[in-house]
Order: structure tokens, then C-alpha cells, then sequence
């Protein structure tokens, strides 16, 4: 099926047109009928899949033919994210859907100035994108009207349950119109997200999981090597030197092991950048755009930060440090082999973490392909990094010495 046969606005089919898209995705497939015909929707799929144009196309779409009947325009919906870096990326998709439509989106999140957000909403919208935060604080200052929302979309479903913003999502149901769609997309179930969607979805709620039985994409070879967590910085510095033209994205498990990765390899002289919680929003989407635009190689980052971010071509995806949630692991190497690109994801392993890595198995269903390392090879990789460390050194301190000559010789002219 193409996308031509769906029965969606002539503006919405020219944009699915520029973007490239073809043939729908299987998530996509099987999502746009229900989405149109007003059904609510429990959706399950792999990260890279393409769940947001899944939603958004059906949504613009409506939106758009019923603005060509001449009706008023108020908020109909409201798609609820975990962060503020997803919040942007299905903004930017969604008016890349919807250009030349006479649909309006809005994007609000946390972090910066209300006031410039505020005026947007003042001028209208019929699609509200956002983070829980900052929707309650203009919700409680009158800026945000949700009387009249038609849809409710909850994308990251599972991320959001990470967060702790069950009880904020429960907040938000309460204000809103009980006849309404109700959408829910997440990569991974458990009891309770499960738990959640069915009490917010209807009873006759169409219920759809691509490919349950293994939640790691096709598209992406991983595997699992076993080193001592001392290590681990000599194996990403020669797997950044070996592919000196890929895009390499590394997860650590926190803020603090973020920046100590990247001093390990600035000592190593490999540039590297960060993103996590503790950095301001606009050096965040600074070095979001530098890393998707190629203009920096290594970005590390926590789970919080990155999980849901569509980057584009990434090469690579190191586990530095193994995720604490198994259904973290399927979130981060799906940073890669995304569409119908092909990616490889890299977990660094090391005995503290081996109860890790088995529960990410029991929770994938599978084995991870195991990476032998040979003693020789191991030892060399060591070696090879703690020479050129040593050899750097030995060039600045000669540097230091020629330097100090210069200036004494100056010193005796004077």
C-alpha cells in the first residue's frame, strides 16, 4: 500500500511527498485508518519505526479538512512528550507535514522564557506539543484552554513512567473532554505502562505491537563486548579512531560519568561533546544541532536527555555504561539503524554489570552476540592508547622546554 492510497488532504500527500515517504511504515500502516476513522489507539513499535509521522499525518490531516469547511480555529490536541528535545523534533516533523496547510502547531517546554510561547498561543493553534511542566503552569495561568481537545496523544508513553509524570498525565485527563481520542505510542510495554493505557484508552481501543517478539530493531547488528569498567575508555577511544568519518553516539548512565567520559578523552585528544540535565537548554539544542549536522563526530549522553531523539545517520551507539532499565537498552541502540538505515550499537560490559546485562536479555528475549576479545588484542588496545598519551606528553614537554630556552635567552638580552 502507498501513501497515495490513504484518503488524506492533497497538501498533506505533497508533503509526505517531499519528505520521501513512499510506503507507510508497518506501524504506520496500521495506525492511520483507526486515527482517522476517531478510534482510540494502544500502539506498541520499535524505536526508528516512524511512529510520529504515524500520528501526525491522520491528525494534520483531519485538522486541515476541516479548516477548508470554514470552522473557527481552538486547540484540538494535545501531544504530550517526556523532554523538551522530543518536544522540538515532532514539532519540526509535524510542520514539515503540514506545510501549506492551514494547520497551526505550537511547542512549549520548560527550561526557558514562557513569554515568547505565550504569545504564540495567543495568536492560536490547533495542535498543542509539550512537555507536562510547563502545560500545567499555562493551563493554570490561562493560556492553554483544553475544554475543547478532541485528541490526546501520549508519545514516549513508558519514558514519561521513568519520569514520574504518571500523576501529571492523570492531572491532565482530568481537565479534559471524556469524549475524546485518546492515542498511546510507546516503544516498550511492561504491567504498568500497561496498566496506565488501559485505563486511559476505551474498552474497544484498537491494539497494535509490531514485532513483539524481538523489540531490537532489524535494522540494527548489536552486540556486547566484556571489559574491565577501567578500560572501557582505551575501547571508545579506538573505536572513534577507526571510524574517523562515523557519527558516534555514547550513553553513560548519568551526568557526572557523562563529563568524566569526556575528560578521559580530551586526555586521550579526542574532542568529544556532552547533553544531560545539568546543561542549559540552549547549549543542549546547540550541540543537538552540531551533532545531527555532522559539525561534531561524539556526542555523550544520558538516557533522559537523548532517549526518543530522532538523529539522523548515526553510526554508531556505544553503552559505555549498561542501563539500569532493560527497556532502556532497546530505546538507546535504536538511536541507530533508524528508517530504513542500517546501524551498529556496541555495549562495553564489565563484571559489576554482568546482573545487567542479564536482564536486558530475559527483557529482549534474545542473546546478545558476544564480541571475543583475545588477550593480545585487548592488552594492545591498552598499549597503543597509553603510547600515544605518553608520546603527547613527551612532544608538550618538549614544546615547554624550547619555550623555556626562548625565554631565558630573551631574559639575558634584556
Amino acid at each position: 500500500m502507498k501513501f497515495t492510497d490513504y484518503p488524506l488532504a492533497e497538501e498533506v500527500q505533497k508533503n509526505i511527498h517531499q519528505m520521501g515517504f513512499n510506503k507507510p511504515t508497518d506501524i504506520q500502516y496500521k495506525s492511520i485508518y483507526p486515527i482517522l476513522r476517531g478510534e482510540d489507539l494502544l500502539a506498541i513499535a520499535q524505536t526508528g519505526t516512524g511512529k510520529t509521522a504515524a500520528f501526525g499525518i491522520p491528525i494534520i490531516s483531519r485538522i486541515h479538512d476541516s479548516h477548508k469547511k470554514k470552522t473557527e480555529r481552538f486547540l484540538r490536541t494535545v501531544i504530550m512528550v517526556p523532554t523538551r528535545e522530543l518536544a522540538i523534533q515532532l514539532t519540526e516533523v509535524f510542520d514539515q507535514l503540514a506545510r501549506k496547510t492551514k494547520v497551526k502547531t505550537v511547542c512549549i517546554y520548560g527550561g526557558v522564557e514562557q513569554e515568547p510561547q505565550i504569545k504564540r498561543l495567543i495568536k492560536g493553534a490547533d495542535i498543542l506539543i509539550a512537555t507536562p511542566g510547563r502545560t500545567f503552569d499555562l493551563v493554570h495561568q490561562g493560556f492553554v484552554d483544553l475544554k475543547r481537545i478532541d485528541t490526546l496523544v501520549l508519545d514516549e508513553a513508558d519514558h514519561m513512567l521513568d519520569l514520574g509524570f504518571i500523576k501529571d498525565i492523570q492531572d491532565l485527563i482530568r481537565l479534559l473532554p471524556k469524549n475524546r481520542q485518546t492515542l498511546f505510542f510507546s516503544a516498550t510495554i511492561t504491567k504498568k505502562i500497561k496498566r496506565l493505557a488501559y485505563s486511559l484508552v476505551k474498552k474497544n481501543a484498537i491494539r497494535i505491537q509490531i514485532s513483539p517478539k524481538d523489540p531490537v530493531s532489524q535494522n540494527v547488528k548489536h552486540s556486547v563486548c566484556f571489559i574491565d569498567m577501567d578500560d572501557k575508555r582505551f575501547f571508545l577511544e579506538r573505536i572513534i579512531k577507526e571510524n574517523p568519518e562515523s557519527k558516534i553516539l555514547v550513553f553513560v548512565r548519568t551526568k557526572v560519568r557523562a563529563e568524566r567520559v569526556k575528560k578521559a578523552l580530551t586526555r586521550l585528544n579526542v574532542e568529544s561533546f556532552t547533553i544531560h540535565g545539568d546543561k542549559e537548554q540552549k547549549d543542549r539544542l546547540k550541540v543537538l544541532t552540531d551533532f545531527k549536522k555532522g559539525i561534531s563526530q561524539v556526542l555523550i549522553a544520558t538516557d533522559v536527555t537523548a532517549r526518543g531523539i530522532d538523529i539522523p545517520n548515526v553510526d554508531y551507539v556505544v553503552n559505555y555504561d549498561l542501563p539500569e532499565e532493560p527497556e532502556n537498552y532497546v530505546h538507546r541502540v535504536g538511536r541507530t539503524g533508524r528508517g530504513k538505515n542500517k546501524g551498529d550499537a556496541v555495549s562495553f560490559c564489565s563484571k559489576q554489570e554482568k546482573p545487567l546485562l542479564k536482564a536486558i536479555e530475559e527483557f529482549t528475549g534474545n542473546q546478545i552476540k558476544r564480541l571475543r576479545i583475545t588477550k593480545e588484542d585487548y592488552q594492545e588496545t591498552i598499549d597503543f592508547s597509553e603510547d600515544v598519551n605518553l608520546s603527547t606528553r613527551e612532544m608538550m614537554n618538549q614544546i615547554a622546554e624550547i619555550e623555556e630556552k626562548i625565554s631565558k635567552r630573551k631574559g639575558k638580552r634584556r
